[in-house]
């Protein structure tokens, strides 16, 4: 894989960086990353919906008439499906379960194949180092405005942001969180459901490390 420009927080070329083939050049493989993005957002879903069944509706402990010699159709409860006012047969319920299982290694090459595609699409910024001395939304935002003047970031500030960070640093999280979609989250915990969502990937050198030993292990 050819070497990565490297640029630093005024948006300036300061080198290059080496990325693993094995990793950061894997082919597009849009059945796995399907998979697994699907199985996130099932993963994610909590139900809301409930519908009562017949055991939940209030009333009906009162059989409607006698079995026999009415005329009438049998009933046991006013509260039988077939009822007006009675419970739900087959309705959403809140406790039904929509997780599913992701194999470690599928995660994995998932991760690292949403993100090839994006250094190929030129939609990941690599970065020498990110510091932030104060805790301001002004030097946040300068950063973002700077690494605007990158050939093919010009959209930087008015698309979704992913920053991912080697570990939590309070100054960079005050900075950034009140920007317009920005998104800081930590290299280990990077997912493809969270990569595919956002337009823009702003990586440090020492998160991609990060990101080789914790996924490539």
């Amino acid at each position: 894989m050819p070497k990565i420009k490297v640029y630093n927080q005024d948006g300036k070329d300061v080198g290059e960086l080496e990325l693993s083939d094995k990793l950061f050049a894997v082919p597009w493989n849009p059945d796995l990353v399907h998979q697994v993005v699907s199985a996130e957002r099932a993963n994610l879903r909590t139900p809301i919906a409930h519908t009562k069944d017949r055991a939940e509706v209030r009333g009906g402990g009162k059989k409607p008439w006698r079995q026999k010699g009415t005329g009438r159709a049998r009933h046991g409860s006013s509260r039988s499906p077939i009822w007006i006012g009675g419970g739900i047969t087959h309705g959403p319920r809140k406790d039904r379960n929509y997780s599913e299982k992701i194999n470690k290694k599928m995660k994995r090459k998932a991760v690292f194949t949403v993100l090839s595609q994006k250094i190929r699409d030129n939609e990941v910024v690599f970065l020498d180092e990110l510091k932030i001395t104060q805790a301001k939304t002004k030097i946040g935002a300068g950063i973002l405005k700077n690494l605007s003047k990158i050939k093919g970031f010009e959209n930087v500030i008015a698309k979704s942001v992913i920053v991912a960070v080697s570990r939590p640093d309070r100054n960079i999280q005050r900075a950034l969180r009140n920007i317009k979609n920005v998104e800081l989250i930590e290299a280990r915990n990077l997912n493809p459901l969270e990569i595919i969502s956002s337009k823009f990937l702003v990586l440090p050198q020492e998160s991609a490390k990060i990101l080789e030993k914790t996924f490539a292990s």
